[in-house]
């Protein structure tokens, strides 16, 4: 069946984990030949498709916004390069939770952890991916929206620096943190998404590695083998000295308090009037959320804002520009779809003390994706200077190809094939 203003038709395969949004189930050809032919993939239903309406996880916001006139340049760029567009995918609701629930349209079932969430909010978008429906799928990050999921089903996955690649036509959360990320279960997929997306050069010359100490004391012991397999590939496999450092002078608590301010606020100006007019129904967390952000004063926020500047120098500084980081991705493996709320805030407390590093320094992270020896997924990143988002997921590729040639002599190394 084909739509008839955008020429899109149905989906040519069925959801089978739940991933879409039921206005999503379109699909839109290639405009042009080009690096990725012959791939699929799926757009957060944040994207703007020309035609269709844009749902931000939310009815209300669905029933009060006429279908898009323009299409997201991202998605355009995508399809000028031969990938086939299979539709849109859940969000949580306006992207504001990194679990991965949306009380209207349901939860996308983790199909490498059937019993637990996919991780949010580009839910629909890992579990699309991690089912093979689509060779890659279009995310975004704010808090971790893309590293969460990426680390919870065992995909690549990556934040973008701030501002480097498009948010035009895309659903806000928070402008501030808001960036445009995608998700593939292949590193050479991955790879080559980064190539038709981000600007060069892909290359820099690496001088260093430093595991980011505080960081890594906030997650579950499943990631430890994981984080030394990942210092021992740069050491050994790929010759950077690797060091220890803190990420910088000040508790990562302050960090998480800092990003929660800062980002709320901004959501709140963003959204405030037509959460206002439209009185929108939320789920119980988000809806909570929401009124704790509305809460947030004017002065509060710009002491928040300077602390961010004040944090972002120093891990800039640790950084320079040939230095990358290593860290764990999330706190803890996926939670169980059945955990009380006590527990999921609790986990959602520690990964933002890991996520806000890069998000109050607006700098790139790349997800290398695991089997941990509980068998279930977790993820090791890399963090790097701004801008060296290209020359990181190549970096990040040659650490799983270092791994996964290691063969299966101890926990870190037997579960790397994901990293391939």
């Amino acid at each position: 069946m084909t739509h008839p203003d955008t020429g899109a038709s149905a989906l040519p395969f069925t959801d089978t984990v739940g991933a879409w949004v039921p206005h999503g189930l379109f699909s839109v050809p290639p405009s042009a030949r080009g690096p990725l032919d012959g791939l699929t993939f799926a757009a957060k239903d944040l994207f703007d498709v020309a035609g269709h309406t844009t749902g931000a996880g939310n009815p209300g916001w669905l029933a009060t916004h006429a279908p898009a006139t323009a299409t997201s340049p991202v998605v355009a760029r995508l399809l000028a390069a031969g990938a086939h567009l299979h539709g849109k995918t859940i969000t949580d609701e306006l992207a504001y939770s990194i679990q991965g629930e949306n009380v209207h349209y349901g939860t996308p079932l983790n199909s490498r952890a059937p019993d637990r969430v996919p991780g949010g909010s580009s839910s629909g978008s890992a579990a699309a991916v991690a089912a093979g429906l689509v060779d890659f799928a279009l995310g975004t990050d704010t808090g971790g929206s893309t590293r969460v999921p990426a680390s919870y089903c065992g995909l690549w996955g990556l934040r973008t620096t701030h501002g480097l690649v498009s948010a035009e036509h895309l659903v806000p959360l928070s402008p501030l943190f808001d960036t445009v990320t995608w998700l593939a279960a292949d590193a050479d997929v991955f790879e080559r998404v980064g190539r038709t997306l981000l600007p060069g050069p892909d290359s820099r010359p690496w001088s260093a590695a430093v595991v980011l100490s505080d960081a890594c004391i906030q997650a579950d012991p499943v990631f430890q083998p994981l984080l030394r397999a990942v210092t021992q590939a740069l050491e050994t496999g790929l010759g950077l000295p690797v060091g220890n450092a803190p990420s910088s002078d000040t508790d990562l608590e302050q960090w998480r308090q800092t990003y929660v301010t800062v980002s709320a606020y901004d959501a709140w100006q963003t959204h405030r009037d037509w959460i206002t007019r439209v009185q929108p129904e939320f789920g119980a967390a988000v809806a909570g959320r929401w009124k704790m952000a509305a809460a947030v004063a004017a002065d509060t926020a710009a002491a928040a804002s300077a602390e961010q500047a004040r944090l972002r120098a120093q891990i800039r500084a640790l950084l320079g520009e040939h230095t990358v980081a290593v860290l764990p991705s999330a706190s803890s493996v996926a939670i169980s779809r059945t955990a009380d709320p006590v527990t999921v805030d609790q986990i959602r407390a520690n990964t933002f003390r890991i996520t806000s590093i890069a998000g109050l320094a607006g700098l790139p992270q790349v997800n290398i994706p695991f089997i941990g020896a509980d068998g279930l997924p977790a993820g090791v990143s890399l963090l790097g200077p701004a801008g060296s988002d290209l020359a990181l997921i190549r970096l990040a590729v040659a650490v799983g190809r270092q791994l996964a040639a290691v063969g299966t002599e101890t926990p870190a190394a037997a579960t790397a094939a994901m990293a391939k």
